[in-house]
């Protein structure tokens, strides 16, 4: 029996669209300062269940979601249905081989958080590459290593201290916030350093009903990386010190003050003109 992709696994793990909940706004305006003007073929890489390729649609793009999750596509097309976007569809693929999807098909790949944690970077450049036609661009949102301002940054960080190291041939989701890395994969897919363009950008988790703590609760129980992390806290007896130090971090950046969540994350905004 073939060994499930320890990707989908981990994404299928818990549920994702409990924390794309609070999400949504912040996905809204990332889409409108794109500056899209459809007709538009758009493909949404590690799209989730639709927190980008939504308002994509809405906007009148043609938009096709992939994401390794089932839970995921399944609840991005119930999305879909429901607001009646007959634009819109959600399909299961891996973003290191897009088995299906045609050479130079889409004016726009985006992928928001999404890309960034599939397993082999090189093949996911090459295929973002591939799958986007001559004139079209990629947009990646990437988290940044190490970054201060960077909630989901930190988060990451201290669930690393929590959990066993990493297999041999681990490449880190957060390279894909370091310029180098970036322009040695996308150089590698043919793409030369002038047309690859990167600024720091500002996310926002926002919820008028819940606090931070209750935000980090969220994490713990449906985000397969913080759920491990949990695990592996609790079986060296640690899991509240765990707790203790996200909810701390969560509390130290939220910029609300009447006791609801809005915390700001610090990424990276890549554009590659093709």
């Amino acid at each position: 029996m073939a060994l499930m992709n320890p990707n989908k696994a981990l994404w299928e793990k818990g549920d994702f669209t409990e924390i794309a909940a609070v999400m949504r706004e912040s996905g809204e305006v990332l889409v409108k300062s794109l500056g899209l003007t459809p007709p538009l073929q758009v493909l949404d890489l590690g799209c989730g269940d639709g927190t980008t390729a939504v308002p994509l649609a809405q906007l009148g793009a043609d938009v096709v979601g992939i994401d390794i999750a089932r839970n995921l596509v399944e609840a991005g097309n119930k999305r879909a249905a429901e607001a009646g976007l007959s634009r819109l569809r959600f399909q299961e693929g891996d973003a290191c081989h897009l088995e299906g999807v045609d050479d130079h098909s889409f004016d726009l790949t985006l992928s928001v958080f999404g890309a960034m944690f599939a397993p082999k970077p090189f093949d996911v450049a090459r295929e973002m590459v591939r799958v986007t036609k001559p004139g079209g661009r990629i947009v990646m949102g990437n988290w940044i290593p190490n970054d201060l301002t960077s909630f989901v940054s930190q988060l990451l960080k201290i669930s690393s201290w929590f959990t066993p190291p990493p297999p041999e041939g681990f490449v880190s989701p957060m390279t894909w916030g370091m310029e180098s890395h970036l322009v040695e994969r996308f150089g590698r897919a043919g793409v030369p350093r002038e047309n690859i363009s990167m600024v720091k950008d500002t996310f926002y988790f926002i919820s008028p009903d819940i606090s931070p703590s209750e935000f980090i609760e969220s994490f713990r129980q449906f985000y397969g990386p913080t759920m491990n992390a949990f695990e592996a806290a609790q079986k060296e007896g640690k899991a509240e010190e765990l707790n203790r130090q996200l909810v701390e971090s969560a509390n130290a950046q939220n910029k609300s003050s009447d006791g609801s969540t809005s915390i700001p994350a610090t990424f990276l905004r890549v554009t590659v003109s093709l």
